[in-house]
């Protein structure tokens, strides 16, 4: 039977293509060590885990409202009004099965065939797919290492057409780690109130900052702002609950009752257990995401002094989310790879690292490691590959 276009038009993830190398090799016995987690490697908090047996033991496993219930639209409105001072009203507020899902729905609703969608690189690698699969067109613009892989107005100007529709923001970022300032974010919120381009502002990773660094969302910035932007968040990255599977979406209310009608026929409703968890993740004690925040900084701190001694590495710290995108084509050359995705081959093969491909996230020249998991294997996995570059070398 022949597929449908819009699949086979689709890129295959290069995060999971690298993870089930890596288990393939765990699975003949190897000491893999993966680095391509994009979750945090901590138990959901135990208030949470509570909260959903209390919903599982009181009945709370039926439908639910397709929107979310209102309960924790409430709980996200409570959210935003206290870290952001936004306000917004349970009708312009949607829960879905994910961050990802919401921008798959947001997507859908939003691009006709050839509507255009600004994405700058590198990117999460769903982006793009989501955007096509919509039957639209991505146009990237290069954030440039020499401006911490970030855009600029100037940058959308150019690229803006009668097409564009929309343009995404991720900040903290995947891969980068890095952060818009308020300055960088008004700036380009002026070009896109001038172009009538509606912002996708992808804020998953608000919570994991570091330093002198914090998050702040375009959409409070300005009543206009708010108005032009669409915000993505969930508790998955927050709060460790990756596998619960819920994220939403916030922003004009047109938009979020056409989502909401389309969720009615593919999702019918997010996990009814899963949002009863999310409730008390955010109404219960914050100390856990600041006893992550910590841990994942600490890690940072020591395995990025580490990675910048390997030979032919370069990387900018990260501000923020837990992954760091060392520019790796200086080592790759050094090798003799000809390719950096050879190169991370190469490196998995010969001592069992895993490490994710720049060119899934539109950087050839990087790979994407994630410090997401325990110092002592993150300690013995840039020592591996110092040695590997060591032992390319000296052959």
């Amino acid at each position: 039977m022949e597929l449908a276009n819009r699949v086979a038009a689709l890129t295959p993830s290069s995060t999971l293509a690298i993870t089930a190398k890596a288990q393939e090799l765990k699975a003949q016995g190897h000491d893999v060590i993966g680095l391509g987690a994009g979750e945090p490697d901590f138990n959901t908090p135990e208030h949470i885990l509570q909260a959903a047996a209390k919903a599982m033991n009181e009945g709370h496993t039926k439908y639910t409202p397709t929107g979310g219930l209102p309960a924790l639209k409430q709980e996200i409105i409570n959210k935003l009004q206290r870290d952001q001072g936004l306000a917004y009203q349970a009708s312009e507020i949607i829960v879905c099965s994910g961050a990802k899902h919401a921008l798959y729905t947001l997507f859908q609703v939003i691009l006709n065939p050839g509507d255009e969608v600004i994405i700058p690189t590198p990117y999460w690698v769903s982006y793009p797919e989501q955007v096509k699969l919509a039957e639209g067109t991505p146009v990237y613009i290069e954030g440039l290492e020499s401006n911490s892989y970030k855009i600029t107005p100037e940058q959308i100007k150019e690229a803006a057409t009668k097409r564009t529709k929309a343009i995404v923001i991720n900040s903290p970022s995947n891969p980068t780690g890095m952060i818009y300032s308020a300055d960088e974010l008004e700036k380009i919120g002026e070009v896109c109130l001038e172009h009538d381009i509606l912002i996708i502002s992808d804020e998953i990773y608000e919570k994991l900052t570091y330093g002198e660094s914090s998050h702040i969302s375009i959409a409070q910035l300005s009543p206009e702002l708010r108005a032009q932007t669409i915000i993505i968040n969930g508790v998955s990255k927050s709060h460790s609950m990756t596998g619960w599977r819920i994220g939403y979406a916030l922003g004009n209310k047109a938009i979020i009752t056409a989502m909401t009608n389309l969720a009615s026929h593919s999702t019918s409703n997010p996990t009814s257990i899963a949002q009863y968890a999310s409730i008390a993740a955010y109404q219960g004690s914050q100390d856990t995401l600041e006893t992550m925040r910590k841990a994942f900084e600490e890690r940072l701190t020591i395995i990025y002094d580490k990675l910048i001694q390997i030979p032919g590495f370069t990387c900018i710290k990260p501000q923020g989310a837990f992954y760091l995108f060392p520019n790796v084509s200086k080592a790759v050359e050094m090798s003799g790879y000809a390719s950096v995705d050879d190169w991370v081959t190469g490196l998995l093969e010969e001592k069992k690292v895993a490490v994710v491909p720049g060119s899934g996230f539109g950087a050839d020249e990087n790979i994407r490691l994630s410090y997401a998991t325990s110092l002592e294997q993150l300690e013995k996995a840039v020592e591996r590959m110092h040695s590997f570059m060591t032992e390319k070398i000296k052959g």
